[in-house]
């Protein structure tokens, strides 16, 4: 049985409801602008990095081929031959250094030379700095990244090489305040 206790009886202290007002009004207000700012609003503006990863990996994983991976951290390195199970994974850095984010629509500045395309940031507070894509025709030759954060805890860069038939590296250093920093260099050659 249900019984329903009418509004009334409910005790009200002078405006004690208006804060629960006012706070489902701004969240009616401001949740729909909470969007993921990644999301396509159909053609992109630069060229379509993740689209292209997408691409490649699902190549690479239907190859399946071992390849000889190199990983070093702090100048002590390890060298296998290895099959990746997942390329995504493997490839998450160059995945996440998309540009193509409407709220970065005009943050790039665009240089087409005729076999290679450059991005530059147009200010310092985007992570992804400096695309280079080399081009034979319409075949990706290689695609060079450069990502660089820096705040009040901590520094990063990267440096990502990607050579679609033969190699990717990426090379990462990174300084946490009040930790030594590190540097990594991880190297896969595909064939």
């Amino acid at each position: 049985m249900i019984v329903k206790t009418p509004a009334s009886s409910f005790p009200r202290q002078g405006i004690a409801h208006i804060p629960a007002l006012l706070f489902s009004l701004l969240l009616i207000l401001f949740l729909p602008s909470c969007k993921p700012d990644n999301i396509q609003d159909g053609k992109a503006t630069y060229f379509d990095l993740k689209g292209y990863f997408d691409k490649d990996i699902k190549r690479l994983s239907k190859l399946n081929h071992p390849i000889l991976k190199s990983v070093t951290h702090n100048d002590v390195t390890e060298t296998k031959r290895v099959i990746i199970n997942n390329w995504e994974l493997e490839l998450n850095l160059f995945i996440q250094s998309d540009i193509n984010k409407p709220a970065w629509r005009d943050s790039y500045t665009v240089q087409n030379t005729g076999n290679a395309i450059f991005y530059r940031a147009k200010t310092p507070d985007l992570k992804t700095r400096f695309i280079a894509i080399n081009k034979n025709g319409n075949k990706i030759k290689w695609i060079l990244i450069y990502n660089y954060t820096k705040n009040m805890l901590y520094q990063t860069s990267e440096t990502l090489s990607y050579f679609p038939d033969s190699a990717y590296i990426i090379q990462k250093y990174q300084k946490v305040r009040v930790l030594k920093a590190n540097r990594y260099l991880i190297k896969g050659f595909l064939n």
